[in-house]
């Protein structure tokens, strides 16, 4: 089934964040960090608490302005621009912390992502005939298909204070889904999860990069899952990136491993990643 619909892939990137430095008061969130989305990517970015990831987001989104680089949408730069614009422009997001309407029902925190995608003003909505009511009736057929996507129908007439966490994050995702981004923010998407919840939520995610080609970018410490699902991983150390890559080139590389272990403890894996190194380097010598 069709939630939204599929994005049209383009020559470019998506986004770029292009040597942005972001700080508060002299402190350095973001310190002259650069990469790039394409189109149905799925992009990770990882690091210790207080690294920068969630200023990153924030700097996407529109929330905060960073003093120094740029961050451009399909090429053209989206700095003065206002959160909604940027919405408009088709980036959703999710939050570490749930923020959802706890009285209403599923249904009706899904429609208020419709929100962003209606024409009606507040008189026609008060009235509610014609255009207004065919256009009501549009939008809750598309948040019914996103329901039945994410496999919370048995849950849509209840309110989402009394649902179980899992799926409280599932209709916060469903939510983001409803404005039909083209690019995803999942802010620490499985915190707090247990297993089943995880893998749940790991296929959701998976299916819709592979079935709606949405592009995401994550936040995650759950290393696991992102080693399992990103095509590309970027490593946050203090506000700098360090490292940048597939899931298998982060893994070895050695400031990554310093800046998660340190370096008492990564010793003897940095000497296992040089091994493989050399016996790499050893064996393309005697092919050629």
């Amino acid at each position: 089934m069709v939630v939204v619909t599929a994005v049209a892939r383009t020559n470019g990137h998506l986004v770029e964040f292009d040597s942005v430095k972001l700080s508060f008061k002299g402190v350095v969130a973001v310190n002259q960090v650069s990469f790039h989305v394409d189109d149905g990517e799925l992009y990770s970015i990882i690091g210790p608490n207080g690294a920068g990831k969630t200023s990153i987001f924030n700097c996407l989104s529109g929330l905060y302005r960073p003093q120094e680089g740029d961050i451009r949408w399909r090429g053209e730069s989206i700095l003065n621009k206002k959160p909604f614009q940027i919405a408009e422009l088709g980036l959703g997001r999710t939050f570490q912390n749930i923020e959802l309407f706890e009285h209403m029902t599923v249904l009706e925190n899904l429609m208020t992502g419709r929100h962003i995608r209606m024409k009606g003003g507040v008189l026609a909505n008060l009235v509610f005939a014609g255009k207004t009511k065919k256009e009501e009736i549009e939008n809750r057929a598309k948040v019914e298909d996103i329901i039945d996507f994410l496999e919370i129908e048995r849950w849509r007439k209840f309110p989402v204070g009394m649902m179980p966490y899992g799926i409280q994050k599932r209709v916060e995702l469903g939510r983001a889904l409803a404005m039909e981004p083209q690019l995803l923010l999942l802010d620490e998407p499985v915190a707090g999860m247990n297993l089943e919840e995880t893998e749940d939520m790991a296929r959701f995610i998976l299916d819709i990069r592979e079935e709606l080609g949405i592009a995401m970018i994550l936040v995650e410490h759950d290393m696991s899952l992102v080693m399992d699902i990103a095509d590309r991983v970027m490593v946050l150390d203090f506000g700098q990136k360090i490292a940048d890559g597939t899931p298998a080139e982060v893994q070895k590389n050695p400031d990554v491993i310093r800046a998660y272990l340190g370096e008492e403890f990564a010793s003897d894996e940095l000497r296992e990643v040089e091994r493989e190194l050399e016996g790499d380097a050893i064996e393309a010598a005697e092919s050629s």
